[in-house]
């Protein structure tokens, strides 16, 4: 859905380039997080996509029609993009902010206003509590949610996150991470997120690229960069405790134990091993009644112990 092709870009008086010779394919429906350090040139490779910046060589093709053919403006408003910090319209409510580009596409005024309380249903804000107000009467976590509505809006099948949750604070950040990750996938889209936050990366992304000057270092699934870090510089910048964040990517149940543990802390079953981690040592307890569909089943701590010395072991030997 998304390639570049031999994409490079040097801004004026840079001693480098900021892209160089990058190639990047993004999969229809998957989501693929650029990741690296400040300056590395994440942010210049999303914006090649919808052209808020150019590129000097190379290409930029968008479900298979290069980007630098046809106006720049219609081509936006095909992609959603979401960006740090939201840029809501102050003056304008949230509805008026949501209706954007479907207003610009010309579209008949009840399919929009249908539109806009599908959105914000979509995202979790009661379209009757909210459509009506203002963007200084919202949380951060909120403003995003409505940044997030008006992006998809007009149902693109390309979505643009650049930094998307680094205004909101580490509690709504979090659980805005799993529920529009979980949105996103469940309506096919296809994602091009940029952010510095590794553990954003691997919560998020299908796949993980990680950039430094300008070029792909490694380019892999989140549990492969995490167990088989490509070089030095992979390694360091995964972590020491890439064991842990691995632990973050396993959902409690694959490793249950037959049998529900009566009197225990309990979890669903869909949670991280790390958040069953974390509520165990929160706890005291040695074991976790596992919560949801299926068989009644248990999670101790000495199974996550084990996954944990197992997922130390890959990545020493990586």
């Amino acid at each position: 859905m998304i390639r570049l092709e031999g994409v490079s870009k040097r801004f004026p008086d840079a001693g480098r380039p900021a892209v160089d010779n990058l190639d990047l394919a993004v999969a229809e429906g998957s989501v693929c997080a650029l990741i690296g350090p400040s300056g590395c040139g994440k942010s210049t490779t999303l914006r090649m996509v919808n052209r808020l910046v150019e590129p000097d060589a190379g290409r930029v093709l968008v479900a298979g029609v290069d980007v630098m053919q046809g106006d720049p403006v219609a081509l936006r408003r095909r992609i959603g993009y979401v960006l740090q910090g939201v840029g809501l319209f102050p003056h304008r409510s949230v509805a008026d902010n949501i209706a954007t580009v479907p207003g610009l596409l010309g579209w008949p005024r009840s399919r929009i206003a249908e539109r806009v309380d599908a959105m914000l249903d979509l995202v979790g804000l009661d379209p009757a509590e909210y459509r009506r107000r203002r963007p200084h009467e919202l949380s951060g976590g909120q403003r995003q949610r409505v940044g997030v509505a008006r992006a998809l809006a007009a149902d693109p099948p390309v979505l643009l996150m650049d930094e998307p949750f680094g205004a909101v604070d580490p509690v709504a950040r979090d659980r805005l991470q799993g529920e529009i990750g979980a949105i996103l996938r469940r309506l096919g889209k296809t994602v091009l997120l940029v952010t510095h936050d590794i553990d954003e990366a691997m919560r998020m992304g299908d796949r993980v690229v990680l950039m430094r000057a300008g070029r792909i270092v490694q380019a892999d699934t989140p549990e492969r960069l995490l167990a088989a870090p490509a070089d030095a510089f992979v390694a360091g910048f995964t972590g020491q405790d890439r064991a842990l964040r691995r632990l973050a990517l396993i959902p409690a149940g694959t490793l249950a134990r037959p049998g529900a543990a009566p009197g225990a802390p309990a979890l669903d079953k869909g949670a991280s091993v790390r958040e069953a981690l974390s509520l165990l040592l929160a706890t005291g307890a040695d074991r976790l009644d596992l919560t949801g569909d299926g068989a009644p089943a248990h999670l101790t701590l000495s199974s996550i112990r084990d996954e944990a010395a197992q997922a130390g072991d890959a990545a020493t030997r990586a």
